[in-house]
């Protein structure tokens, strides 16, 4: 039989029209300006227990700047500076804040939470 014959017709594959979403990835409000480039965006990677040395884990959940501080430029790409992550807008650092305080929890507890799906 030919597949010309057949009545039956094969739908193309569509592509998943929905990009997908970099959990990690923090879109900065306002961008942050280093010579000629432009950071809009930074992504942020689960630290080692290494990265954290010299902070205080429950500083560092509560989101305390100077730990911030310390740990972001570990654990961002592109890097940034203590500089650049002490003049950023409060909004972009509160947002990275959360991403790392998220970092510091079990996934049994982001589940308890209702933090994961």
């Amino acid at each position: 039989m030919n597949t010309a014959d057949t009545d039956q017709h094969v739908a193309p594959e569509k592509p998943d029209l929905q990009p997908l979403v970099d959990d990690n990835k923090v879109v900065l409000d306002t961008p942050i300006r280093r010579g000629a480039t432009t950071i809009d965006a930074i992504t942020l990677r689960k630290p080692n227990s290494g990265e954290l040395r010299g902070v205080s884990l429950s500083e560092l959940l509560q989101m305390d700047v100077n730990s911030l501080v310390k740990v972001v430029p570990r654990i961002c790409s592109p890097t940034l500076t203590a500089v650049e992550i002490t003049s950023m807008d409060p909004a972009d650092l509160f947002a990275i804040g959360a991403k790392v305080s998220g970092f510091l929890l079990q996934k049994s507890m982001k589940t308890d939470a209702s933090l994961v799906a």
